[in-house]
């Protein structure tokens, strides 16, 4: 998996562009600022911008050539994030350490609950999340866009019922499942099936 992304990652294009998702920018803005945890963060779109809105922005992924993009990102936006090389598996935070997590297309390949559930013990009580993902109706978007985006296993897609249950310690003040259009760099163009949740810790 590692190999997958540093190879998509290498060359000097950001893949999901430069932009941060759009529905992480709506919430971002209605928050207060605190520390903020960004896992699989690829290219560090979205937590640039989250660090140029004062945020402390902590992200981590496994893929090398992804951090070394976050990084010039941040420099070229004048800001500093913290990005740790890291598979979500073995990712390691002290109890309630954030105010707030944002899953932007963090799709797992195995584990998924489990590792929902180690993450979520990162954020604090009346912390925030702030998810946006693929569900599984988005499989007849990639049949018919080849720049569609998202994973093409059907298992690795998202049900919203089994994700609410993934974050069953947070209250959900939106749990949708939406159909939008995304203009994120070339590999998440046009339209897409999506599950947004955003919830507050217990």
């Amino acid at each position: 998996m590692k190999n997958k992304w540093d190879e998509r990652y290498a060359n000097s294009t950001y893949v999901y562009g430069k932009n941060p998702n759009r529905y992480l920018k709506e919430k971002l803005a209605d928050l207060p600022k605190g520390k903020i945890l960004f896992p699989a963060e690829g290219e560090g779109r979205n937590s640039v911008f989250a660090a140029e809105k004062d945020w402390e922005v902590v992200g981590f992924d496994a893929s090398k050539e992804g951090k070394k993009k976050a990084e010039i990102l941040a420099k070229e936006k004048g800001v500093k994030i913290t990005y740790h090389i890291s598979a979500a598996e073995d990712f390691k935070c002290s109890q309630k350490d954030f105010d707030a997590m944002a899953l932007i297309y963090a799709h797992f390949p195995k584990n998924r609950k489990a590792i929902h559930r180690k993450l979520s013990a990162c954020i604090k009580s009346g912390g925030y999340l702030i998810l946006e993902a693929f569900n599984k109706k988005h499989i007849e978007n990639q049949k018919l866009n080849p720049h569609a985006g998202g994973p093409k296993n059907i298992e690795m897609l998202y049900d919203l019922k089994e994700i609410k249950q993934d974050f069953k310690d947070f209250d959900f003040i939106e749990a949708l499942n939406v159909e939008t259009v995304l203009k994120e760099g070339k590999n998440h163009l046009g339209k897409a099936a999506v599950v947004r949740l955003f919830g507050v810790k217990k």
